[in-house]
């Protein structure tokens, strides 16, 4: 992934800037100790009232504005600066999740099967930081800012839940922000216009059931199979590579762009009157996944098949993956313009594009606000390499190097004012 350094000595591109940070110095080893404390008692979705309730009044103690209880335990802080400004919002996710491995430490988890294994506890506290610092500089705010605390997020359920429940009728945010831990350096944030993550859904090729059916399969299988462009033994499959600084997806000749894969746990359903070939297909970019199902026609078109087509469609009967799953698409100049305005006010290796997308499956429900409201998600560095700690979501192993929530607090901080009062 390129060069990537610690860039925890920024310069400062006006007085403002400054202040943020010296704010974020003053109240770092508190927010340290809020990181820790959610980190003892992690609750997973639908169950986060005590993270809640300690969200809810520390907003209060700041001032703000607060909307509870929306879409379960969804908090909503309401930062009111010029009234005629942007309004600029910032998602945090606040559950934990449930994880068998028992951790130990001066801050282990407390709770037996539960544990924040996805930084979702360093998420919530930047979230709080942020507010801390721009409730500093509320003078300097020309417009007004929103930070959404979001239940359930490991399940997919808590955007759509607080759409739902009317988020979007309490707030009309014009921009939507939101970051994850990754195991980047801890100093650094990334990302890039459009998918971040691979997209996946469930593909189903129907065709009316006949003698030919056994043939039929097998044609439509090597058609499936035909679609992926990466080698089955190469170095794409190892998640490692991500990082590689020449072929990871720091690097614009990137191995983790313009792929498709499809997985070899190919499916068949059979009903009175069709057959239904059922697969598991990724796709790098959105272009790519919509051009699937037309292109299978396409081919399908040309066989002696083809009269027994009955239908391609992305849907949802034996997977996870549907149509209806949101996946990260990045607005593309908002996402160029925030790259630049963090590196511009932090240095230049603050933070940096990304190519390509991350193929393991991953994604994040922040994708349902963005289908409503033009945004952008970053990847926030949590690792120390010479200290051992590599935050990898999802691991036994799964460490932050805390100094990552004075980059999360004093980065996005910035960002906010600046979108607000652009």
């Amino acid at each position: 992934m390129g060069p990537l350094v610690n860039a925890q000595t920024p310069n400062p591109a006006s007085s403002v800037h400054k202040a943020i940070q010296n704010h974020t110095n003053t109240i770092f080893d508190s927010l340290v100790a809020i990181r820790r404390d959610f980190h003892k008692h992690p609750e997973t979705g639908g169950h986060e009232k005590r993270t809640a309730e300690f969200i809810e009044g520390y907003l209060k103690g700041l001032g703000l504005e607060v909307k509870s209880g929306i879409g379960g335990y969804g908090v909503v802080g309401i930062l009111k600066g010029n009234p005629n400004g942007k309004k600029i919002a910032w998602r945090a996710d606040i559950d934990a999740m449930p994880w068998d491995t028992p951790e130990t430490g001066e801050f282990a988890s407390t709770t037996d099967g539960v544990r924040h294994i996805c930084g979702h506890d360093v998420h919530t506290t930047i979230a709080l930081g942020m507010a801390n610092v721009l409730v500093n500089q509320k003078e300097q705010l020309n417009g007004t800012v929103y930070l959404i605390f979001q239940p359930s997020e490991e399940n997919y359920h808590g955007a759509q839940d607080m759409i739902a429940d009317g988020l979007f009728d309490l707030i009309s945010p014009d921009e939507m922000y939101a970051a994850h831990i990754s195991p980047m350096p801890a100093g650094l944030v990334a990302s890039k216009p459009g998918y971040l993550y691979a997209d996946y859904k469930q593909i189903n090729i129907s065709f009316e059931q006949n003698q030919e059916q056994d043939s039929i399969i097998a044609f439509t299988k090597d058609l499936l199979l035909k679609l992926q462009n990466v080698a089955p033994d190469g170095k794409f499959w190892d998640t490692q590579n991500l990082m590689d600084p020449n072929i990871g997806i720091g690097n614009p000749n990137t191995i983790f762009k313009d792929y498709t894969t499809i997985s070899n746990n190919i499916k068949v359903e059979e009903e009175d009157k069709s057959i239904t070939v059922i697969a598991f297909v990724s796709a790098s970019n959105k272009k790519r996944m919509d051009s699937i199902p037309e292109l299978l026609r396409q081919q399908i078109a040309k066989s002696k098949y083809a009269d027994d087509l009955i239908d391609i469609i992305y849907a949802s009967k034996i997977f996870t993956y549907s149509p209806e799953r949101g996946n990260i698409d990045n607005d593309g100049p908002l996402t160029t313009e925030a790259i630049e305005t963090i590196s511009g006010i932090y240095g230049a290796s603050s933070a940096i594009p990304l190519y390509g997308a991350i193929p393991d499956g991953r994604g994040d429900d922040f994708a349902y606000f963005q289908q409503e409201i033009p945004g952008t998600y970053f990847l926030l560095g949590g690792s120390n390499f010479e200290k051992g700690i590599i935050a990898m979501p999802h691991s036994d192993s799964f460490k932050v190097d805390e100094n990552c929530i004075k980059t999360g607090v004093n980065y996005f901080s910035s960002l906010i004012l600046e979108r607000v009062n652009n």
